[in-house]
């Protein structure tokens, strides 16, 4: 019966795609016939163990043969090989719950328990990553070392049943199954000696290193830390943070344990500012908890940086304000006749709105194919590595002013201010056609260009426009045209554009101007990717942290223009001084006396303090910025540190700034700018960086 029954499950294997030769199919043929030879472990519970063999039975049912229970038995197979490619392939292939991560095997053991008693780290520690656990069967030291003695034993007794029946048996059929079954067997019992080795020659972890304690804000701290030094130990699978008011830890005020260990930190919330908090920190692994180990600093007390003299921050209410501001302004024109249309504009529908700007137009509004002397507006939709275009293939296009030819800076800065103002450009032009009897050429050219922004969105069925690109492109011939950029996320439609790739645009389009002297619209269809470029890179956001920034201006006859970082042109050229964005008022109060201090450089703090810490970290941000910016490091001496404020950014950013010295802080015209594109860095108007900043 028992043959009958191995030859049915060699027939199955058959069945299924090859795999790997032995070992890996001795392993398999155990993992078949394991179920059929188990002993009972007085250490489990055995409902447990049933109820996993029914869902393996279940697996094996569904998705056409078992695709998870596939996936599990791959899994276990590579864990057991020690092949940590197949298990990092894995793991990015399936999810933990397809791979059954946390599920028990026949033997009552999990992947990361095969990984940590071989003492494979690697694999332990991708296993880890991906949020596996350790069987939630082995509660003692024990029942872990009881269960591996059972499994041993049993291994152990197959091989000799199985090689007293191959010695004592002709060669036949049968035979050649049970030399199958034997290998299986003694590659499982080297498999669990090397288990129950890796247990017994384990030791508890050294206590954890680098042990940071900082404040996260007014009412938490933040402890990070790394794995212990010692490689000498088992793997660890978890740590345990415990806090107190007393340096002694007793009484405990409270503990939490961290088993994700993607990042090892952790935040401790909840607390009363101004109260000292000692933090230590213990590792864990398959022998237990391992001592603790003090941060550093001992304690930390919660604080902000404004508590040093009760300051608000800076924008509170602001946009509050903003809008009770326009809400006035609006009252005010409200009776106005020009308005009545606005009044019946329904503001919940989006294309009811696109629809009812084009009776502002005559029949004859559309995109213009080329261009004359004048002021032009054009918008660039894109989507992956398509563009919208016109029927004709032209990037959309109007006229704002055929008359003018020599764009105005604050006009410009201006048109990027009525940017942010997409769904009330109706509104603003009615306003403007109320103040225009002054006969005032500022308030005609900006009626104008407000008429074509609501030409291009009535052509379009399109409100929103997209960010204006930092400079207007123009050309010899004495034409300007203002850039908007866009980004589509869905699939849409449009009535009056289409979709093309722009590789083909760019080849497609016959230019109509010389390579010496090309016209605006060839600039724009040549360095559309540049554009497209800029925008995208000027919507990044920074990660969370504290950050040191470099303030440096450069003045022209019309404007200031702010030096940023080509590949991140919203934030100011910066270097990032820790993930923790949080100032402790401790540490803004050092800063303060360090900014009061006529010495150049002041006393390095004492050790051990939040202070020191801080200290060492602006010294390397100040070198790693000073490189960054191609400025000598002997002349950061003339350098100050902005000590007025913290630049905070919603709460997750901040930013010291690092200042020039006075002279130097505004470069002018004629001086030597070394700051050119092809450095790595671009000088944007003062007020484009400011809407930019907004953004990002």
């Amino acid at each position: 019966k028992m043959t009958q029954q191995m030859r049915d499950l060699q027939l199955a294997q058959a069945r299924k795609p090859p795999g790997p030769s032995s070992p890996n199919a001795a392993k398999r043929l155990y993992r078949n016939l394991s179920g059929k030879f188990r002993v009972n472990y007085t250490s489990f519970d055995e409902g447990s163990l049933a109820g996993r063999g029914e869902k393996e039975k279940l697996r094996k049912r569904g998705r056409g043969g078992g695709g998870r229970f596939q996936s599990n038995a791959a899994l276990f197979e590579a864990v057991e090989l020690q092949d940590l490619d197949r298990v990092q392939e894995l793991l990015k292939q399936y999810s933990p719950e397809e791979l059954d991560l946390n599920t028990p095997n026949s033997e009552g053991l999990l992947p990361l328990d095969i990984a940590i008693m071989t003492n494979n780290a690697p694999i332990a520690r991708a296993l880890l990553q991906a949020g596996a656990k350790e069987s939630p069967h082995f509660v003692s030291l024990e029942s872990r070392s009881l269960h591996l003695s059972t499994l041993l034993r049993e291994a152990e007794q197959r091989v000799n049943e199985l090689t007293a029946q191959v010695v004592n048996e002709a060669p036949n059929a049968d035979c050649s199954e049970k030399e199958k079954q034997l290998k299986a067997w003694e590659w499982r019992y080297r498999l669990y000696k090397r288990m129950k080795a890796g247990f017994e020659h384990a030791r508890v972890p050294d206590p954890p290193s680098n042990v940071h304690l900082s404040v996260a804000s007014s009412s938490s701290v933040q402890v990070t830390f790394w794995e212990p030094l010692s490689v000498n130990s088992a793997v660890v699978t978890k740590y345990k943070v415990e806090w107190s008011c007393s340096p002694t830890f007793s009484p405990l005020l409270g503990e939490a344990v961290v088993d994700k260990l993607k990042s090892l930190h952790y935040t401790i919330r909840g607390l009363v500012s101004g109260t000292a908090y000692y933090v230590q920190v213990s590792a864990y692994n398959m022998k237990g908890w391992g001592p603790p180990q003090a941060s550093v600093p001992p304690f930390a007390i919660p604080s902000n940086w404004r508590e040093y003299d009760g300051r608000a921050p800076r924008r509170r209410g602001q946009a509050e304000a903003l809008d009770h501001l326009l809400g006035q302004v609006k009252t005010v024109h409200q009776h106005c006749v020009c308005h009545e249309p606005c009044k019946n504009q329904p503001q919940s529908r989006k294309h009811s709105v696109s629809k009812s700007l084009k009776h502002l137009f005559h029949a004859g509004s559309k995109f213009l194919k080329t261009l004359k002397r004048g002021l032009y507006l054009t918008a660039i939709f894109y989507k992956d590595d398509n563009i919208l275009v016109t029927h004709e293939d032209q990037i959309p296009v109007v006229e704002i002013d055929d008359t003018y030819s020599c764009l105005l800076m604050q006009d410009f800065l201006w048109f990027t201010k009525v940017s942010c103002m997409w769904d009330e450009i109706l509104w603003l032009r009615q306003c403007v056609t109320v103040s225009q009897s002054s006969c005032s050429c500022i308030l005609q050219t900006r009626f104008k260009m407000l008429l074509a922004i609501s030409q291009m969105q009535g052509l379009l069925g399109i409100q929103d426009l997209g960010q204006v690109f930092f400079e207007p492109i123009k050309d010899k011939q004495g034409n300007i045209l203002i850039v908007t950029l866009k980004e589509v996320k869905t699939n849409q439609t449009f009535e009056s554009v289409r979709w093309v790739p722009i590789c083909k645009l760019q080849t497609s389009r016959k230019s109509v101007s010389s390579p010496e002297e090309p016209t605006a619209l060839d600039t724009l269809l040549i360095s559309v990717q540049d554009k497209l470029a800029y925008h995208q890179r000027s919507s990044h956001a920074l990660s969370p942290g504290l950050y040191l920034g470099y303030l440096k201006l450069c003045s022209a006859v019309d404007q200031i223009r702010v030096l940023v970082p080509e590949q991140l042109p919203n934030i100011l050229c910066h270097v990032k001084i820790r993930s923790n964005p949080n100032i402790s008022r401790e540490e803004w109060e050092w800063l303060q006396k360090m900014a009061s201090m006529e010495e150049p450089v002041p006393a390095e703090p004492e050790a051990e303090t939040s202070q020191n810490h801080l200290f060492q970290e602006l010294q390397a941000a100040i070198k790693e910025l000073m490189t960054l910016v191609n400025i000598p490091l002997q002349e950061a001496k003339d350098f100050r540190l902005y000590s007025q404020e913290v630049l905070d950014f919603g709460g997750q950013v901040s930013f010291l700034l690092l200042l020039p010295p006075s002279d130097d802080v505004c470069t002018a015209p004629g001086q030597n700018n070394p700051y050119t594109p092809q450095s790595g860095f671009l000088t944007l108007p003062l007020q484009i960086f400011e809407l930019g900043e907004k953004r990002g």
